[in-house]
């Protein structure tokens, strides 16, 4: 949830109890709800949350979602909560899913739904390695400084497995210390950034030489991009 003094917005509402909760403790209004992609994890609440909403839902054009919405794509901009956000087409884990970018105030941010997660990214139900590949490309190529807010927190098992690809990173190691003292103090290890995850991501890291090596150990067909990431996603699905 995001949200000011008076007005909130809320993104992938899976489950409306913690967002009502949050809203009454909070005193704030509902103006807007952003839907990343179809999946009933993401969408699950947004029926209960219709009665308190005061303002559109905006959802994928390219799937359906159980619910009224503005149906928005790559291109689409709209404004809410003082933010102007930008649509981005990032399929791959869904077939038609979507982020929201914006730049307000200086402080870029992109909600990115289970396309990124921190140290990882999500299973390809309905797209192509190639399309994800793409996909957390275009997300790589945001300002370093953005707010990379995913749909759910797997930092350490995908830090886990940032290690068996990258054994001599320093980043990766030194971030999952951190990690596991945030989680042993029941402290979360998100939102990250882009910088961070240019960093410690190995989905986003398929430029360098050692994890192309690691890759075409582990069944990838050369060393382009898409084909090193097909082979880590395959790794990682069985890891």
């Amino acid at each position: 949830m995001l949200h000011d003094d008076q007005h909130a917005i809320v993104v992938d509402p899976g489950d409306a109890v913690p967002v009502l909760r949050a809203l009454a403790s909070l005193q704030l209004q509902l103006v807007g709800i952003l839907v990343t992609h179809h999946h009933h994890d993401h969408t699950a609440g947004l029926q209960s949350l219709r009665s308190v909403l005061k303002g559109p839902v905006w959802g994928p054009a390219r799937e359906t979602i159980n619910t009224p919405h503005t149906p928005v794509a790559e291109g689409d901009r709209f404004e809410v909560l003082g933010y102007e956000w930008a649509v981005m087409d990032i399929p791959g884990h869904t077939s038609g899913h979507i982020a929201y970018f914006s730049e307000a105030e200086g402080e870029p941010i992109v909600f990115c739904g289970d396309t990124l997660f921190s140290a990882g990214c999500g299973r390809l139900f309905e797209g192509t390695p190639a399309q994800m590949h793409h996909s957390l490309q275009r997300l790589a190529a945001l300002p370093i400084s953005t707010r990379v807010c995913c749909g759910h927190e797997y930092t350490l098992a995908n830090l886990a497995f940032a290690l068996a690809v990258e054994p001599n990173n320093p980043d990766v190691a030194q971030h999952l210390a951190w990690c596991q003292r945030a989680r042993e103090q029941q402290a979360p290890t998100l939102p990250s950034s882009i910088g961070r995850e240019l960093s410690i991501n190995p989905f986003m890291r398929v430029h360098v030489a050692g994890i192309i090596d690691q890759a075409v150990q582990h069944g990838a067909q050369d060393r382009e991009g898409a084909h090193v990431f097909a082979a880590l996603r395959q790794w990682k699905n069985t890891f």
